[in-house]
């Protein structure tokens, strides 16, 4: 192995990743936090993407964009931050001789920021919310869709940046408070990966995160998923027809996770897998198709996505639940389990070669349970079967528990909804 891991506790709480990777010549700093729009109630939402807007505004040491982003620059690095919905984070690649200055502006914002400016970024996220809702205001975003019919009432189901009306309602108070509960020693984890030196990096952070306040890890309630099949259609007129396919599943932890990871491989994992061989190569009814896995440490989703014509649109709608049929009913070779499992353990070897790869892989998951190890993970692909994986598509990928979602034209609703209905049939 070309890296060494080293998890540590701070005397404040915090927890501290460091992945040492002599071989390579770049680092990345990473701050994990347990804050996302589903730490957030229906009148704060969007307060998590707010305040990650806001701490660029500047901090105590550098207390404006320019000065801060400056400095960061100076050592290489490119300062960033993402909101999503069970985290958020905030990172910089750097040089490894401008790793003291990283982690110094990184530590300073999250825990020293100056929270200015507050008008202007609501502005601006005003401006960034136009992608998802038509002219209208309605929303046209086939993942916040899909998230609202499959979570329902729980926070899962709330827009990562929030509505026009939550957004506009949010004032400086919600923000500190937000502030104040979630950007806690218990509740974050520092992470550098790069050629560094576990004790330098362990200095670094005690002195970069000193005022950061000590408090505990939040924990949330876990998601009811719907158990009946959805069928949701927003009339668009646009040339293509968007839309996704989605069947509750479970949490990345959890046993059926790697069976299903590879089910995922075996229809889509290149032109030559399944989806993208049978609906874009072979049958030209497409130029979009993909498959993927979204989860949280308390549920997950199996997801299909594409794009198409809207006269194409039942058919490949039909062509999609026909090849998940196949998998059903036993029809994968050995041949194709066993090159899901090489293109796995070739996917985990590459990520040696990213500092950003491996602390994401070490560092996020700290918010919610250990990390594996990269050996453990291939052993659990090798243990994969092709009984497992037949069980588990018979098991996960069923017509009563598919939540359709589309958007586009109106002459391909009744088209996708009478193939989407075809899901009994085929997915029994």
């Amino acid at each position: 192995m070309s890296f060494k891991v080293f998890k540590d506790v701070l005397p404040s709480g915090l927890t501290c990743i460091t992945v040492e990777t002599k071989h390579l010549h770049s680092a990345m700093c990473s701050v994990y936090v347990r804050v996302g729009s589903r730490h957030e109630s229906s009148r704060t939402n969007g307060v998590s993407h707010l305040l990650e807007h806001l701490f660029f505004r500047g901090s105590t040491r550098y207390p404006d964009s320019v000065r801060m982003n400056a400095a960061v620059e100076a050592v290489g690095g490119n300062l960033n931050g993402v909101t999503m919905r069970d985290s958020s984070y905030f990172y910089t690649p750097t040089h490894p001789d401008g790793l003291g200055v990283a982690m110094s502006i990184l530590g300073d914002m999250l825990t020293q920021p100056r929270l200015v400016h507050l008008a202007t970024e609501k502005k601006i996220i005003l401006e960034e919310m136009l992608d998802e809702v038509d002219e209208k205001g309605r929303d046209i975003d086939v993942d916040n869709l899909t998230k609202m019919k499959l979570f329902d009432d729980h926070p899962l189901a709330f827009k990562i940046a929030g509505t026009p009306k939550t957004v506009k309602g949010l004032q400086m108070r919600d923000v500190k408070a937000h502030f104040a509960t979630h950007y806690v020693t218990g509740n974050m984890v520092v992470g550098v990966a790069g050629p560094v030196r576990h004790d330098e990096m362990l200095e670094r952070a005690q002195r970069a995160f000193s005022r950061l306040p000590r408090g505990p890890r939040v924990n949330e309630q876990p998601p009811e998923l719907q158990h009946e099949p959805t069928f949701h259609y927003v009339r668009l007129e646009e040339s293509q027809v968007e839309f996704r396919l989605t069947f509750p599943t479970v949490a990345d932890h959890h046993p059926d996770a790697m069976a299903l990871s590879l089910l995922r491989r075996v229809l889509d994992d290149g032109l030559s897998s399944r989806l993208p061989h049978n609906i874009v190569e072979k049958r030209g009814l497409a130029y979009s198709i993909a498959a993927s896995i979204e989860t949280f440490h308390d549920t997950g989703s199996f997801e299909i996505d594409g794009a198409c014509a809207p006269e194409q649109a039942g058919a490949v709608v039909k062509e999609v639940l026909s090849t998940l049929s196949t998998l059903r009913r036993g029809k994968i070779g050995l041949d194709e389990l066993r090159r899901a499992q090489r293109r796995f353990e070739m996917h985990i070897d590459f990520m040696q070669d990213s500092p950003g790869d491996l602390i994401g892989w070490f560092g996020h998951s700290e918010l919610f349970r250990p990390a594996e190890t990269f050996a453990e993970k291939k052993a659990q692909a090798r243990a994969v079967t092709l009984k497992e994986l037949v069980r588990v598509a018979r098991q996960y990928l069923v017509a009563d528990r598919l939540v359709t979602i589309a958007v586009g034209p109106k002459t391909a609703k009744a088209p996708m909804e009478r193939a989407a209905a075809h899901a009994k049939q085929l997915l029994r």
